[in-house]
């Protein structure tokens, strides 16, 4: 799965792939933005570990958790 993250004050954003389910993404992110976490850790398909601070989230996109096709479609 595909995210993306935008962060406050910073022209680039972050994205990687996920092994993670669309759910277990969104549930970080709610505990990020309620204040339950004082920051979003997420983890890539290579186990690179990404930490956020809650408070510079300006938005998240959770792609779909479609693999990509090889190849030509005719």
């Amino acid at each position: 799965m595909d995210v993306r993250i935008g962060i406050q004050n910073s022209p680039r954003e972050l994205g990687f792939e996920t092994s993670q389910t669309a759910a277990e993404v969104e549930q970080a992110v709610a505990a990020a933005l309620s204040g339950q976490s004082a920051h979003l850790k997420l983890t890539d398909d290579k186990g690179t570990v990404y930490v956020v601070p809650s408070a510079a989230l300006a938005y998240i996109e959770i792609g779909s958790e479609e693999s990509r096709r090889v190849g030509f479609v005719a």
